[in-house]
């Protein structure tokens, strides 16, 4: 698939050179992957809600505004930090779901994969639109999926969005045959409204390998947590396939876990500075994917200590002022490929990165991109058969492109702190899930 240019004219931000050791507290807001789920639950369940210290970004935003323009309510009291403070919380009110409505995906794979269950739940047409890259972006297996479910879907036979969900205020539910092998969200999405079909889901993975599996994991606990019976592979259940039964959902009230995937830039800033980075409210258990950056940033040179607060646990990351390359499947948490691409380019001994074949089809291609940005500043990066090959080269200045990718934006800033005179184009893309993400940056530096 071929990487998306940026669809607006480049705008450079020169990414800030650390002048030493960085030493920093840094909060992370709130988890969109956690956000996300929690909204949906909510809009599902048969009492209100409470989401606190949610994500606001440009996805979560998505999200929200789509579920009540399929009815539910959702209150904000807004808390004068964008980045989601501690006195921020969403009431969800759940209600008859209806159309017709307009959803805008914008990018948002959550959005455009967990929804249109949700709108064939809904009493009336639901039309899904988004941005062009999202045109690109596979969803044929959740509407092969739910057709075969009982739902009404027009789509043109491409595909992909744009589409209509004509709801019947109800959906039959049953078992499901389904390639996840793309993207593990399209077994989220199914799991995530099961609850409400009328004979719950039976779903069955018959592709390749599936990747992402903490995020399958992350939505079995969501769903246990709201009152929901799930049968799954990891409990004894039958390999590669998910029971959810049909039952009512619990309205809960729920604090949003910190962003771990979205911490990763600031731990990469300690580990290539040799410096210090504090991650306040890192949880002790987590079905994030952004924890593995504790072993894999460990094994590139730094050392990790999870240390109680008063406040809860804090994740005190060091770096020790060497970077070593790595050999490492990244097959269960490929959103944390970009920056490991970035901190292995600034390595002492070459890196292969496997098993993450399944991010040529996410926000941009990501091994195309990260191997033609990082090969522009000196680098010297090949992409293999599922994944990068990067042997460490000395890095010069130059424009690094995101193609709308927040987290080659934040790639590109962990190579700017070393390497003078980098520029990052669009760094405003961060906003899809990490606000005031250039600020926080400054502050990080004590610029």
């Amino acid at each position: 698939m071929a990487m998306t240019e940026s669809s607006v004219h480049p705008v450079l931000w020169p990414a800030p050179r650390a002048g030493g050791p960085v030493d920093a507290t840094v909060t992370v807001p709130g988890s969109k992957s956690v956000t996300n789920r929690a909204l949906v639950l909510a809009s599902l369940a048969a009492e209100p809600g409470w989401l606190r210290r949610p994500l606001r970004s440009r996805d979560t935003l998505l999200m929200s505004a789509a579920l009540q323009a399929m009815g539910v309510g959702i209150e904000e009291t807004v808390s004068s930090s964008t980045t989601g403070g501690k006195g921020e919380a969403w009431r969800v009110i759940p209600a008859g779901l209806h159309g017709p409505a307009t959803v805008d995906v914008g990018n948002a794979g959550t959005v455009m994969r967990f929804l249109p269950p949700v709108a064939a739940l809904a009493d009336g047409p639901i039309r899904f639109d988004g941005d062009p890259r999202s045109y690109e972006r596979p969803l044929g297996g959740v509407i092969g999926a739910l057709r075969t479910l009982g739902a009404r879907i027009d789509d043109d036979d491409r595909g992909a969005l744009p589409l209509t969900v004509h709801g019947g205020g109800a959906l039959d539910g049953g078992g499901v045959r389904i390639d996840a092998s793309s993207s593990s969200q399209f077994v989220s999405a199914l799991l995530l409204s099961a609850p409400r079909f009328n004979q719950g889901v039976e779903v069955r993975h018959v592709g390749s390998v599936l990747p992402s599996m903490p995020h399958i994991r992350m939505t079995v606990d969501m769903l246990r947590a709201v009152g929901a019976q799930v049968d799954e592979p990891e409990t004894g259940g039958e390999p590669n396939v998910w029971r959810v039964a049909h039952s009512a959902l619990l309205g809960r009230d729920l604090t949003i876990e910190p962003d771990l995937s979205n911490a990763q830039p600031f731990l990469a800033a300690a580990l290539v500075t040799g410096g210090r980075v504090t991650i306040p409210d890192w949880p002790e258990r987590t079905t994030q994917p952004g924890d593995a950056l504790r072993r894999i940033f460990t094994e590139m040179g730094g050392s990790c200590e999870l240390t109680t607060t008063p406040d809860g646990t804090a994740l005190v990351f060091t770096g020790s002022g060497r970077v070593h390359g790595i050999d490492v499947d990244l097959s269960e948490v490929g959103e944390l490929t970009p920056g490991i691409a970035a901190v292995a380019a600034l390595a002492d001994s070459p890196s292969t990165l496997r098993g993450v074949a399944h991010l040529r089809m996410h926000e941009t291609d990501r091994l195309a991109a990260l191997t033609k940005e990082i090969n522009e500043l000196g680098g010297d990066v090949t992409e293999t058969a599922d994944g990068l090959h990067i042997r460490p080269r000395p890095l010069h200045g130059g424009v690094f492109r995101t193609y709308d990718d927040h987290r080659m934006a934040t790639a590109g800033s962990v190579i700017g702190l070393v390497v003078p005179d980098v520029r990052i184009e669009n760094v405003e893309t961060t906003a899809k899930t990490l606000p005031d993400f250039p600020q926080m940056w400054a502050e990080m530096l004590g610029v």
